[in-house]
C-alpha cells in the first residue's frame, strides 16, 4: 500500500466515505488478508447436511487450506487438514464419496474417518519413540455450528462462533423456520465458477440494490413480462421502501432486509410459478402460520434478505435459498462456489421450483449472475487506472437514520469496509 494513504476515508461530520481503490489490486494487500482476516475470522466450511451418513466426506479449500470436511463413523461431523502428517502430500484426492479411512498415495499412510493415523507401513523400521496416536490428521483450531452451518477458525483465541455470529443468527433463523422439521438441506448439486475481479466487490455486489435497475433491466422486464409487479424498483431511490432496509448485525455481518415483491415458491404464489401451483404454495403457507403464528410466518414467507456473514459467505433467502462463498486467488479473481438450500422434507414439485429459482436467477447461466460477473469484471478492468483515479465515492445515504435507509443506499457496504479497515489496520 501507498504509505501515505489510508485505506478508507470515513468522516461523520462531512458525511464523506471514500474507499482506497489500490485494495482491490494490490499484491501486498491479499498477503495481508490471509494473515488478518482469513486466519482470524469465523470461514464457512460446509453444511451438516452434506454428511448424511457416517464415513461421509468433502473436500474444499476453505480460507486457503485444502480441508476434509467428514462425518466419522461414530457419526460426528469433523474436519482435517488435508494434509499427510508423514510428507505433506494430499491425503483425500477425490471431491466426495464414503470411506472408512483415507489413504496417502505417497508411501501409504492411511486415517480412519476420526483422523486417527490407522496403519503405517512398515512401521517396524521406526524407532521406539515413533508413536502413532501422535500423528493423526490435524483439525482446525476451532470447528463449531450454528442450525448445522459449519465454520472453521485458524485463531483458538478467537470468540465463540455463536458470538461471533452477533445478530446474524436472527436470520439464519429465518431460513431454517421454512422446515416444518427444522431440518434444512443442500440439495445435490454445484454450482463453481470464477470471476476475474477482487472477491470484495462481490460483498458489495450481494447487498447492492442501486445496480438493479441498470445491471439487470432484463430479469426486471421478464419478471413484469410474467405478471409480476416490479414499479416498486421505478421508484426515485430505484427500490422498494425500505424500512430498515439495511442492517447491521455487528462484527461486520450485514443484510438487506425487504418486502418481498418477488413471491417465493416456499410461500407466495405469482403467475411466474404457474396456476398449478397455487394450491400447493397456499398449503405451505398454511402450515408455516399455524407453526409460527401469523406474524412470524409473514416474517418468513413476505420478506426477503442477502445476509452476509463477514468476510466471505452471504446466504440469499429470497426466490429461492442460496449458500455463496467465494475465495480469493491474488488481488484480481475470485473462486466462487454456490449451493440451493431447502427444508429436507418438501415435496418433489416444491423441490422443482426452488431449483428452478436457484437456476434460473442465481446460477451461472441465469438472470443475475451473468450480468453481475459482468459488471464486477469490467470494475476490475477499470482499477487499472486507479493511481490517476484512487477513490471510489460510497457516501450514498450516509447520514440517514436507520428507519429512512433505502436498500440503494450504501450503508451495509460501509459496515463492510468498516471491519475490514479495523482488521487490516489492528496489526499495524
Amino acid at each position: 500500500m501507498t504509505a501515505h494513504r489510508p485505506y478508507i476515508i470515513d468522516d461523520d461530520e462531512t458525511q464523506v466515505f471514500r474507499l482506497n481503490r489500490e485494495v482491490l489490486v494490490s499484491d501486498e494487500v491479499s498477503r495481508l488478508e490471509t494473515e488478518r482476516i482469513f486466519q482470524t475470522c469465523w470461514i464457512y466450511v460446509g453444511h451438516a447436511s452434506e454428511l448424511p451418513q457416517p464415513g461421509d466426506f468433502r473436500t474444499r479449500i476453505v480460507a486457503g487450506r485444502p480441508l476434509i470436511f467428514c462425518r466419522s463413523q461414530a457419526g460426528e461431523v469433523r474436519a482435517f487438514f488435508n494434509t499427510c502428517r508423514h510428507r505433506g502430500a494430499i491425503v483425500c484426492r477425490e471431491r466426495a464419496g464414503n470411506a472408512r479411512r483415507f489413504n496417502c498415495l505417497y508411501h501409504g499412510w492411511s486415517y480412519g474417518s476420526d483422523g486417527s493415523l490407522a496403519q503405517v507401513p512398515g512401521a517396524n523400521g521406526y524407532p521406539a519413540s515413533f508413536d502413532k496416536d501422535e500423528f493423526g490428521l490435524i483439525s482446525p483450531p476451532r470447528f463449531e455450528s450454528y442450525r448445522d452451518f459449519w465454520f472453521m477458525c485458524l485463531d483458538e483465541k478467537a470468540p465463540a462462533l455463536l458470538d461471533y455470529l452477533a445478530g446474524a443468527t436472527d436470520y439464519i433463523d429465518l431460513v431454517v423456520d421454512q422446515s416444518p422439521s427444522g431440518r434444512m438441506e443442500i440439495i445435490h448439486g454445484t454450482q463453481e465458477y470464477d470471476i476475474a475481479a477482487n472477491w470484495k466487490l462481490l460483498v458489495e455486489n450481494s447487498v447492492d440494490d442501486y445496480h438493479l435497475p441498470s445491471t439487470h433491466a432484463t430479469w426486471l422486464n421478464f419478471m413484469a413480462n410474467s405478471g409480476v409487479n416490479v414499479k416498486p424498483l421505478t421508484n426515485e431511490g430505484l427500490v422498494l421502501p425500505a424500512k430498515g432496509g439495511a442492517v447491521d448485525l455487528g462484527n461486520g455481518h450485514f443484510t438487506t432486509d425487504n418486502v418481498n415483491y418477488r413471491g417465493r415458491p416456499v410461500a407466495n404464489w405469482i403467475p411466474l410459478y404457474g396456476e398449478d401451483s397455487k394450491q400447493e404454495i397456499g398449503e405451505i403457507r398454511s402450515e408455516l402460520t399455524a407453526r409460527l403464528g401469523e406474524a412470524r410466518a409473514s416474517r418468513v414467507a413476505d420478506t426477503n434478505r442477502n445476509l452476509v456473514i463477514f468476510p466471505n459467505l452471504v446466504i440469499n433467502d429470497g426466490s429461492s435459498v442460496t449458500v455463496r462463498t467465494f475465495s480469493p486467488v491474488g488481488p484480481a479473481r475470485m473462486h466462487v462456489t454456490a449451493w440451493a438450500l431447502g427444508p429436507a422434507e418438501e415435496s418433489e414439485s416444491a423441490r422443482a421450483r426452488r431449483l428452478d429459482s436457484f437456476l434460473t436467477f442465481y446460477g451461472p447461466g441465469g438472470f443475475a449472475t451473468p450480468d453481475d460477473v459482468e459488471a464486477l469484471e469490467m470494475v476490475q478492468r477499470g482499477l487499472a487506472n486507479w493511481r490517476d483515479d484512487p477513490w471510489s465515492e460510497m457516501s450514498r445515504g450516509m447520514g440517514k437514520p436507520q428507519e429512512d435507509q433505502l436498500n440503494s443506499d450504501e450503508h451495509h457496504l460501509r459496515v463492510f469496509w468498516r471491519r475490514w479497515n479495523d482488521l487490516m489496520e489492528r496489526a499495524q
